[in-house]
């Protein structure tokens, strides 16, 4: 599901998982125990996200949504997926999305939560949002993070509303990402900026993220705590949004 190693006291992880990158439960379970390394272990400055091949992630395994049983396993899927975009998003240290190729769904809301955003400049990649296409929402930490990264209202209504797939360079144009480079500088870029970052007198970066994420990390808890988002899960078991869902992970196949 994903490779991962330690270079500069820099933990890389690799999405590696299919032809696109998919995103499942144990990708989510295995980046949780780096999550608590990077918060807990001294010597790791911070972590770069990337993907292997052509594609940094296309989002969640689709196989996943397509067999839930019924509602109970939905929401008990989710209910993993919402603390674990939490703790990603407000994780201690760096993170930086070094988005290699293909990225949408989940595999963008990640990217969202870190806290730079580069991505290599390729004709043929593209990046967005495409949910409102396949008939779903976003849950609430997912609602956040993005809307977190997008930084107004506007492009928050444009990238979600239109669910567009658009080029490195118009995605910078909007502030989707942070620069976009030639995939060779990803990872050196990358560990340049974990570096700058932390590597300061008291770490005070630690303190700075804290104070920024602060506002979204409790909205979201509090969404999370009093409103009932699981109530949207049973759009899953709607036959348009299964039957697309299906079309969709056969062209993936395919």
């Amino acid at each position: 599901m994903i490779k991962e190693h330690v270079e500069d006291g820099i933990i890389i992880v690799t999405l590696s998982h299919g032809k696109t990158n998919s995103i499942t439960r144990e990708t989510m379970e295995k980046i949780s125990v780096l999550l608590e390394k990077a918060n807990t272990d001294d010597n790791i400055k911070g972590i770069i996200l990337t993907g292997e091949g052509k594609f940094f992630s296309s989002g969640f395994h689709l196989p996943t949504f397509i067999n839930f049983k019924d509602h109970a396993d939905a929401v008990n899927f989710f209910e993993f997926e919402e603390e674990f975009l939490l703790n990603f998003f407000v994780c201690k240290k760096p993170v930086i999305s070094a988005m290699n190729g293909h990225t949408a769904a989940m595999g963008m809301i990640m990217a969202m939560a870190s806290d730079y955003r580069l991505v290599t400049n390729h004709p043929k990649v593209k990046l967005g949002m495409s949910e409102i296409k396949l008939g779903l929402a976003l849950t609430i930490a997912e609602l956040e993070v993005m809307r977190f990264g997008l930084d107004t209202d506007k492009k928050f209504r444009d990238v979600m509303y239109f669910g567009e797939m658009i080029s490195p360079e118009k995605a910078l144009e909007k502030g989707i990402v942070d620069e976009v480079l030639e995939a060779d500088q990803l990872i050196p870029r990358a560990k340049e900026i974990i570096c700058s970052w932390i590597d300061n007198p008291g770490r005070a970066f630690i303190t700075l993220k804290e104070t920024l994420k602060y506002d979204s990390a409790q909205r979201i808890r509090t969404k999370l705590d009093e409103l009932d988002w699981r109530a949207s899960l049973h759009g899953f078991f709607d036959p348009n949004v299964k039957a697309t869902l299906e079309f969709v992970q056969a062209t993936m196949e395919g």
